[in-house]
């Protein structure tokens, strides 16, 4: 399995059993030398910040979800549980705004 940007997987984030989406932010690299992806998680919580990014809402998530920039992470391949679905460009590309502004690149 090779993940590709833009799509959310179920990622159990070992905090008292809490599986959440996640969305995949690395690019595509066919010769990466590890099987890992970048991933920012997606919340229900909006605190109404930069670091949150509202995503489009979807059939294949319960709530209105936004993606934590604050909380990148990168999560090895067989860590992936399920994909739910992808977002489109758009909406990866203001994420990936949100990256720059909170890593200030």
């Amino acid at each position: 399995m090779t993940p590709k940007p833009g799509e959310v997987y179920l990622v159990d984030l070992g905090m008292a059993g809490k599986v959440r989406p996640v969305v995949i932010v690395t690019r595509e690299d066919a010769n990466a030398p590890r099987a890992l992806s970048v991933t920012v998680p997606l919340t229900s919580q909006n605190r109404g910040t930069l670091y949150e990014v509202q995503m489009p809402r979807v059939p294949w998530l319960k709530h209105q979800s936004y993606a934590n920039v604050q909380a990148i992470a990168a999560y090895e391949h067989h860590e992936l549980l399920e994909r739910r679905g992808r977002f489109d460009q758009p909406a990866l590309e203001k994420i990936k705004r949100a990256i720059r502004w909170a890593l200030d690149l």
